[in-house]
């Protein structure tokens, strides 16, 4: 049976309780509002209808705002009617087939999917079945319950985990899903230690430090002595490295440049810049008296 779609109006219409998904102005954003503005909404939104006569938004916040932006004044939409629970788990799935999501964002998503199927007396469904709803077609069970995990970080850390996705992992600092589980379990003083020894050593803990760290944590005896001797260990695939933005270096770089001599060029162009600094600095060794 095909739902009816109804014009509600856009001012009619709330955001859904503590919505974990950000609305970044990003290209796909962009994207969107230009298809709006050209075709119209060819997605209906789908809400449900609230006590006091209004509606809340369960999938579609980024065409909403889009239409606040525009001054478009009715949304198409589909209306369900369900309960708080079945609410929770509709925006989270809808959502989460999103292109690009940052971990605090599925975090969260999670954690307000798991909470709901708890007070439905349910849990999530094997891998593989009809019941399996989007999101754990894509993360499985495990993986759903590291992302959970992530909610009890300091924002400080869960920041260093969102880099993953925000950031070039070459250019910044960055940790992973799985050490950022294992400090999830520290104290919130316990994991104020841990961030200031990682700014402070501009390192992250492996997955094995981690688990290190944790266990010192959970015996108490985790302090800052024990925790500079695991981040000075030394770690192959984190040893501190320049890292160039490719793109910068070739807008300067001639036109006609062939790939295999663009490292001996940038040397070359090094010695020179830096015999013009000591030039510059008037240094003894670089003067001719």
């Amino acid at each position: 049976m095909k739902e009816e779609i109804v014009k509600l109006n856009v001012s009619d219409i709330s955001d859904f309780p503590k919505h974990p998904f950000k609305i970044n102005n990003d290209l796909n954003y962009e994207e969107l509002k230009e298809s709006i503005k050209e075709n119209g909404i060819l997605v209906p939104a789908i809400v449900r209808q609230k006590e006091d006569g209004n509606y809340e938004m369960i999938s579609g916040h980024r065409r909403k705002k889009i239409c606040e932006e525009n001054g478009i004044e009715q949304i198409p939409c589909i209306i369900k009617n369900i309960s708080d629970d079945e609410a929770v788990i509709m925006m989270v799935d809808s959502n989460l087939q999103r292109d690009k999501i940052l971990p605090s964002e599925k975090a969260q998503a999670y954690k307000m999917k798991l909470d709901a199927l708890n007070h439905q007396g349910k849990t999530l469904s094997p891998l593989g079945t009809k019941s399996s709803s989007v999101d754990e077609i894509n993360d499985s069970k495990s993986q759903i319950y590291r992302y959970v995990r992530l909610t009890y970080l300091i924002p400080e850390l869960l920041q260093l985990v969102d880099d993953t996705v925000l950031k070039d992992k070459r250019a910044v600092l960055t940790m992973g899903i799985r050490p950022a589980v294992e400090l999830s379990y520290l104290t919130k003083d316990q994991q104020e230690m841990v961030y200031e020894e990682i700014s402070y050593e501009d390192l992250t803990p492996s997955h094995v430090q981690a688990k290190r760290i944790r266990t010192l944590a959970e015996n108490n005896e985790l302090d800052s002595d024990k925790l500079e001797s695991i981040f000075l260990e030394p770690k192959p695939n984190q040893q501190k490295r320049i890292s160039f933005n490719e793109e910068r270096i070739r807008k300067v770089l001639p036109k006609d440049l062939k790939d295999y001599k663009i490292e001996d060029f940038i040397i070359k162009a090094i010695e020179n810049y830096s015999k013009t600094l000591a030039l510059e600095r008037g240094d003894s060794n670089d003067l001719e008296i």
